[in-house]
């Protein structure tokens, strides 16, 4: 008799896993992060990120996107925006999602006010030139945490990923 594996977030799941009634890990499942690009298409990044040693030690919390000037800057996933405005003279933008994320853009032109749900892929602002040591005409600093820690963006892109049954044999 053949079976079948599920491949799930690159795990293999056994048919007794199914079939038992066994609950799969959450873990498992969700590995696949759930991020959006903030920019149409896929920028190049001009600055990586760099965690702090210490809470207020040097780093780079976020990572910088090589943009245009008045280029859309897209919500990474659906969120509630809670602030848009300035900060010490450049404009952010920062929204809260599910899981306890922030994620925030700056330098922009908001386009959406505090308060506001939007969508993945909803535009959120423009982008404007003068991001500090940015080496194009414009930067798009994105960055992400989760309460207090600052997380790399780019480990949430999401990514293509194919669920497929595959024939198993069992020993």
């Amino acid at each position: 008799m053949t079976s079948a594996l599920l491949l799930v977030a690159g795990a293999l799941i056994t048919p007794v896993a199914w079939s038992s009634g066994a609950v799969v890990p959450r873990s498992a499942v969700l590995q696949e992060p759930r991020f959006s690009w903030p920019l149409s298409p896929p920028p190049e990044v001009t600055r990586a990120f760099e965690a702090p040693a210490t809470e207020y030690g040097p780093g780079h919390r976020g990572v910088d996107l090589a943009a245009a000037p008045g280029q859309p800057v897209l919500a990474a996933a659906p969120g509630v925006v809670v602030f848009a405005g300035q900060v010490a003279g450049q404009g952010v933008v920062s929204i809260d999602h599910d899981g306890g994320l922030r994620t925030t853009y700056e330098p922009v032109t908001p386009t959406v006010p505090a308060g506001a749900q939007v969508y993945g892929g909803q535009q959120i602002g423009l982008v404007n030139p003068g991001h500090p040591g940015c080496p194009v005409a414009a930067c798009l600093h994105w960055g992400v945490r989760r309460g207090e820690e600052y997380l790399n963006p780019l480990a949430l892109i999401r990514t293509e990923s194919v669920i497929r049954l595959k024939p198993w044999e069992p020993p």
